[in-house]
């Protein structure tokens, strides 16, 4: 079995210098890194900001204007006959973006750049929310109707934007279904991570990945991805509906009483991170570069706007008006980025252990993420009897964050590949890859205490492609956006819209026929 994983590993070796070399570059070109500040960043991440940037002044900040009526959006529980309600689009987005990076991710933006970071972050989640506003409703405009729900999302709307050419949107297909089972590995690795640590904590023993205490959780695994996923795209959302905020309340509400503990250090936390965004402290270089870059980064990255892959449930949603499920998915961005994210910076920047030599090893643990966030945690918990409490919810939480994911990349891929093909044995057979192939995967990996860190490569360069794709597409399209807006800016949402009369351009859906039903 370890011969197979090394075999495997080994197979993906190649890719690990080119997804260094892309994800980085124009840094690791020495000119362009000797740039101030302009230096700290790739090509990916300034496009992807400056896409954010573009929409949000072509929109006038709509993302703003309209974030009352965003919640409003969000909160209709009701659909057509066909395709789920705003609310379970919702829900499902925010199950794949509300994942172990929302902590891990910005535990290392904290430990990198210092409280400043945050700032950086909660900039850039406002710039993406406008991304997110323009990707999501080019999945609502270019959705097809297939029996009783909507497909759609990148494929569907790249091969209509570039010219309508098939081929184009089977490969976008192929591309985004390689991404997303590639991440089912590594989502089941941080699930076993969590629950790992839940058992020990209750125990009060430190359990082996050759116990039976871990073959008991890699089959409940198995069985229960196997039970939601193949039981069709109803069965998930249902789930979402209920684990989502289940999890996003766990969450907050374990970081809202650590923080109402120690409310005295709520006006210092403020302070630093405001303080911290254009002047770091000295243990964190002192350099405002890299704390602009940690920030952008993480807000970037974490809240998946502009990398397509929340526009498979953008597209499953039941609107009254493409725009509608825009304002939907940009809340979607503000609910993963300032809500769900600032709680890690919270967690990590009130507790400050860089300052506590004494109680913690900073310098040598610091780039253990979930180490600093757990002990930053039990150092804000009221007493020491707390700390078992505080460490099982949070570790709860963790597990259900990357158990969504995992169940969100498979249910994305499925989408995605009603481009390639709409038979019910190819769509089962997907579904049957991602929940009886990637997961028992990603299970026996864990199990034989390996970690496949090639693997990952492969999924961040195939990320790399996907957003690189999806950028210049959503760009092209903006003129759909825009015109879309600007009828429902007119007309209130109220008015049929029809898209060949709207925007100027025929849709599969948004025709007088289609949307009578």
């Amino acid at each position: 079995m370890e011969h197979i994983f090394e075999v495997v590993n080994n197979l993906f070796a190649f890719f690990v210098p080119l997804s260094d070399l892309l994800w980085d570059f124009p840094k690791n070109i020495p000119a362009w890194a000797g740039i101030p500040v302009l230096g700290e960043f790739s090509f990916a991440m300034l496009l992807l900001l400056g896409t954010g940037v573009w929409f949000t002044f072509r929109t006038g900040a709509v993302q703003l204007r309209r974030f009352v009526e965003s919640v409003r959006i969000v909160t209709i529980r009701t659909a057509s006959e066909a395709g789920i309600s705003p609310f379970a689009a919702f829900m499902l987005s925010s199950a794949m973006r509300a994942g172990p990076g929302n902590i891990m991710g910005v535990t290392g933006a904290v430990t990198v750049g210092g409280p400043g970071a945050l700032f950086w972050m909660w900039v850039a989640g406002t710039f993406g929310m406008a991304t997110a506003f323009a990707e999501a409703t080019l999945a609502q405009l270019f959705k097809e109707k297939k029996e009783s729900q909507y497909v759609g999302g990148l494929p569907f709307y790249g091969m209509r934007i570039l010219g309508n050419r098939r081929w184009i949107g089977v490969t976008l297909a192929a591309l985004f279904i390689t991404y997303a089972l590639l991440n089912v590995p590594s989502q089941t690795f941080h699930l076993f991570t969590a629950l790992g640590s839940v058992a020990s904590t209750i125990a009060g023993t430190t359990y082996g990945r050759t116990s039976g205490v871990y073959y008991a959780i890699g089959a409940l695994l198995v069985v229960s991805v196997a039970a939601l996923v193949l039981g069709g795209l109803k069965r998930v959302i249902a789930f979402t509906d209920l684990c989502v905020p289940f999890m996003a309340v766990l969450y907050c509400g374990v970081v809202f009483v650590l923080v109402a503990v120690n409310w005295r250090l709520v006006p210092w936390f403020f302070g630093s991170v405001f303080a911290g965004a254009f002047s770091p402290e000295a243990i964190f270089g002192g350099s405002f570069g890299v704390a602009l870059q940690q920030g952008i980064k993480r807000g970037l990255m974490v809240n998946e706007a502009g990398q397509g892959t929340i526009t498979m449930a953008a597209a499953a949603a039941s609107n009254r008006h493409p725009v509608q499920q825009g304002l939907v998915q940009s809340m979607g961005v503000f609910f993963d980025t300032v809500v769900i994210c600032s709680m890690a910076g919270f967690v990590t920047v009130l507790a400050r252990l860089w300052a506590v030599p004494g109680v913690f090893a900073w310098e040598a643990t610091k780039h253990d993420k979930l180490v600093v966030f757990m002990s930053s945690a039990r150092h804000l918990a009221p007493g020491v009897s707390f700390d078992a409490t505080v460490q099982v919810l949070l570790s709860v939480s963790y597990a259900l964050f990357a158990f969504t994911t995992l169940i969100g990349m498979i249910v994305f891929a499925e989408i995605s590949a009603n481009m390639i093909s709409r038979a019910d044995r190819f769509i089962l057979g997907l579904r049957a890859t991602g929940a009886l192939f990637f997961v028992p995967f990603g299970v026996l990996t864990v199990l034989a205490d390996l970690q496949l860190g090639n693997i990952w490569y492969v999924t961040d360069l195939v990320n790399l492609l996907v957003a690189s794709a999806n950028v210049p597409i959503i760009l092209a399209g903006g003129k759909y956006v825009f015109a879309a807006l600007a009828h429902y800016e007119k007309t209130g949402g109220r008015e049929g819209f029809v898209s060949s009369r709207d925007i100027g351009l025929e849709t599969p859906y948004w025709t007088e026929e289609g949307t009578r039903g």
